[in-house]
């Protein structure tokens, strides 16, 4: 028996549903381009650096899957998938607010035990409150608009990007606020920026919750009458689930793989590499001006990338028609490979600026096109589930470069983390290969 066609939604509902990703990734982005300068501050070891990073693969590993498949079977008054963005969205400000304050917490713990608990917490709650969202657009929206809706999510999670990225270099720069403090205390242009962070997470999942509605049980059943009943089961479902994936999600799982290796390489060692290989600054120097301006400058830079991503991710769609999701795909991480490569040849900080519109290319596919590809060969009665296990393909790859990326780059590259950014550069590459050969067969 077929089922009721769902009503596509006007340009307005699409983006409110999707409103709290620019607040999640403000904050993520906060954490992605000031965590490594963070802990560094704290006491940490380059090389260790990437250690510390697993929290977010980890935790990511952990809470999705469990958070789709319970997301699947909640029916509640805030609706399916709400419940979830509210406490995530909570947690992950209390935790914006605690990290970079840990040093004020040295008479129960180490700063930098303190410093790592926190980013955990962050990690665990912002996988809580993203998850969701990836299934409401599967949830609320026709097959023909997915692409559309996956886009906007991009484009809202490059905006925020850019905010949060750029803000401790605007509140530096222009806004008067102190770049330096004593040693192991965060400055507090860092400080105020993830206050800010805070407050936006808030009021963006607010308005995604308030301003946007979800399926009840009774209607999701007349768009999906053969369906089976999401009624509640244990845990074990999800091993089965991972079992049974399509296989076009399995072999996107090589393509995930290889992209975001690389993301964490860049994510993790971009600091360090721009400090020492352009700023030259000495391995373990992070008071000085020198460092807080390579810190500064990276948060700025991926402002950029996020920026690029947020426009490119417009014209994904569009590309995709013109050719099809795995070409545009290709391209798009061949043109963020060669970007990291690049890196190792620059010298001036301002032409930094280059590789970020590349890197932009990468991110905004990576963030849209395998969603995309992925929602039309899962079964609509566990889209959170599926969105939950493919999240695996994005956190294993990290786990295992944080735990042998820091060593790679202390005893194959001596210390030198820039060629951990070319290493990046050609996995982008490999995964833009891997991706051709993906079978895009719908369920």
């Amino acid at each position: 028996m077929k089922g009721m066609t769902k009503p596509r939604l006007s340009a307005a509902r699409i983006w409110n549903m999707s409103m709290g990703f620019f607040g999640i990734q403000f904050g993520f982005a906060l954490q992605n381009g000031n965590a490594s300068r963070i802990l560094q501050t704290y006491g940490a070891e380059v090389e260790h650096l990437s250690l510390f990073w697993l929290a977010a693969p980890v935790t990511g590993m952990i809470v999705q899957p469990i958070i789709g498949h319970y997301s699947d079977r909640t029916w509640n008054r805030l609706g399916r998938r709400r419940p979830y963005f509210l406490v995530g969205a909570l947690l992950t400000a209390l935790a914006l607010i605690l990290l970079p304050n840990s040093s004020m917490l040295a008479y129960l713990l180490p700063p930098m035990l303190v410093g790592a608990g926190m980013l955990t917490l962050m990690d665990a709650s912002i996988n809580v409150a993203m998850e969701p969202f990836r299934a409401l657009v599967s949830d609320n929206l026709p097959d023909e608009q997915r692409s559309m809706g996956f886009s906007v999510q991009t484009f809202l999670i490059g905006a925020g990007a850019v905010l949060g990225s750029s803000l401790p270099y605007l509140l530096a720069e222009y806004g008067g606020v102190s770049k330096l403090a004593a040693p192991g205390v965060v400055p507090d242009n860092v400080i105020y920026s993830f206050y800010i962070g805070a407050l936006v997470l808030i009021a963006t999942i607010l308005w995604s919750i308030f301003m946007s509605k979800e399926y009840s049980p009774e209607e999701f059943k007349q768009f999906n009458p053969t369906e089976e009943a999401t009624a509640a089961s244990g845990l074990g479902t999800i091993v089965k689930d991972f079992a049974a994936m399509p296989s076009a999600m399995r072999q996107l799982g090589l393509v995930q793989f290889c992209s975001w290796f690389a993301l964490f390489s860049m994510w993790v060692f971009t600091t360090p590499a721009v400090a020492q290989h352009i700023y030259k600054v000495m391995p373990g120097d992070t008071s000085s001006s020198s460092y807080a301006d390579a810190g500064n400058k990276v948060g700025f830079l991926f402002s950029i990338y996020s920026a690029v991503s947020a426009v490119y991710s417009l014209i994904l769609p569009a590309i995709a028609r013109k050719t099809n999701r795995r070409v545009t795909h290709a391209f798009s991480l061949i043109a963020g490979g060669v970007s990291l490569i690049s890196i190792f040849f620059i010298q001036s900080p301002d032409l930094l600026i280059l590789p970020m519109i590349g890197i932009g290319f990468a991110w905004g596919s990576i963030l849209s096109t395998p969603y995309a590809i992925l929602s039309g060969v899962i079964p609509p009665h566990k889209t959170g589930v599926y969105m939950g296990i493919f999240n695996f393909f994005i956190t294993f790859p990290q786990i295992v470069n944080g735990l042998f990326g820091g060593l790679i780059v202390r005893y194959c590259f001596h210390d030198q983390p820039i060629y951990a950014l070319v290493m990046g550069g050609i996995f982008m590459i490999i995964a833009a290969v891997a991706v051709l050969n993906v079978k895009e067969q719908r369920a």
